[in-house]
């Protein structure tokens, strides 16, 4: 419709999205099935509100990054050690880029 608003996105974030994404592809690439990566979820959810009362933002697609570190990690699809570097170079990018200028991970950084 002309003249109609946009609507509102469903991600308050690109990251978000792109996290969400992340577990829905390896749930369909069978690396997870949906109830196990609920269980793990529903874990990090529970130990991360019992600090604070999560708002559904940030706090909340953080909680879902560390569920999908955990259960990469148990399925060995990725060991806590390597995402544990790649955080740690990812943070090292990150602080060191001017803003507005795209975050680069050098590849020889991590592992």
């Amino acid at each position: 419709m002309i003249g109609s608003k946009a609507p509102e996105p469903v991600f308050q974030a690109p990251w978000h999205a792109q996290a969400f994404a992340l577990a829905v592809y390896l749930n369909e690439r069978g690396v997870f099935e949906w109830p196990e990566w609920t269980e793990v979820f529903g874990a990090v959810l529970a130990e991360n509100g019992l600090a604070k009362e999560l708002d559904g933002g940030d706090d909340y697609f953080l909680a879902w990054v560390t569920a999908l570190e955990h259960i990469c990690a148990a399925k060995s699809v990725a060991e806590m050690e390597a995402l544990s570097a790649l955080k740690s170079s990812w943070e090292r990018a990150y602080l060191s880029t001017p803003h507005g200028d795209p975050v680069r991970v050098e590849t020889g950084e991590v592992g």
